[in-house]
């Protein structure tokens, strides 16, 4: 990091983040025979990633009552996440088979009937915070879509709405329809961060620059990640901003989009007022800051951001 990187506020600004947290099951000390559980589902990162940065993140998701939702509740309690708007159910936890590989993490998921999409609806709420992140499954899973929906038009209306896509294939989920939603998502959204891949399934007919641009000129704030070629911003008439991701040696890069879409977030509060309408330099700044929280998780074995390397 360059010390122009500024360091995380005390207190960045509330954040209602919207969406699942399951249980993630991860090759253990490398060895694809043997799998471990380690909470996880985007969301749940970056609301755990907010709060290990100095942030007030409230999660809404759907928390069950066996051993994965007890050790999920503590993971993101003991971080300092809010759980008082989240509900509870007898159903059992939604599960992500993680397979890493050199080119990235596919996944098999187990997601029905579970307590994980279970939302409740929260939508009251979403005006009395900076930012309202959604993305991840539940907004293409039901009954969370719905939810996730309906809150994201009340965010929009009201504050500041982020939208990361995430997007994620399965033969559970109807790939039409989960696009259509996620692609509405963004269209409302002000902010939007998401992968290369990402835009490539949402828009397979554009370049994921085209497809950024014309997001942009909309007058939202757009940032693309590139993995280990760093991550570039586009905003309106404004040339676009690019930083290379940070060298570390990789070990893990599980978690890695979700705690660099804390970083942007911390950064956002913190620094611009949640205000996106970013100077070059301003955004060269939330994108350094980021790309560090992200480069922090590579670097370790688990998924919760520190602060960003060099900071």
């Amino acid at each position: 990091m360059t010390d122009s990187v500024p360091s995380p506020a005390a207190d960045p600004g509330s954040v209602l983040v919207l969406g699942e947290a399951l249980v993630d099951l991860v090759p253990a000390d490398g060895d694809a025979g043997i799998r471990a559980a380690q909470p996880g589902g985007a969301p749940a990162n970056v609301a755990v990633g907010l709060a290990r940065l100095g942030g007030r993140p409230s999660f809404v998701g759907g928390l069950g009552d066996d051993a994965f939702a007890r050790s999920i509740e503590a993971w993101l309690t003991g971080a300092g996440v809010d759980l008082s708007l989240s509900g509870r159910s007898s159903l059992p936890t939604a599960l992500a088979v993680a397979d890493p590989g050199e080119h990235g993490n596919t996944y098999r998921f187990h997601l029905g009937d579970t307590a994980t999409f279970e939302l409740p609806d929260r939508t009251a709420e979403a005006a009395r915070f900076g930012a309202v992140y959604v993305g991840g499954l539940a907004a293409v899973v039901q009954p969370a879509a719905g939810v996730v929906a309906a809150t994201a038009r009340a965010a929009a209306g009201a504050g500041l709405l982020v939208v990361d896509p995430n997007v994620r294939e399965d033969r559970t989920l109807d790939p039409v329809r989960s696009l259509g939603r996620l692609r509405e998502l963004c269209s409302l959204a002000r902010v939007v961060k998401a992968s290369d891949e990402d835009l490539a399934r949402l828009w397979p007919d554009a370049a994921p620059e085209a497809s950024c641009r014309e997001l942009a000129a909309e007058g939202r704030l757009v940032v693309m990640t590139r993995g280990p070629e760093g991550a570039t911003a586009y905003v309106h008439d404004a040339p676009a901003v690019s930083v290379p991701a940070l060298p570390v040696r990789v070990v893990n890069t599980i978690g890695a989009g979700d705690a660099f879409m804390a970083g942007m977030l911390t950064w956002l509060g913190a620094e611009a007022g949640w205000d996106p309408a970013l100077s070059a330099e301003g955004t060269k700044e939330m994108l350094e800051y980021a790309a560090g929280t992200a480069a922090s998780v590579c670097a370790r074995a688990g998924t919760e951001p520190t602060a960003p390397l060099g900071v």
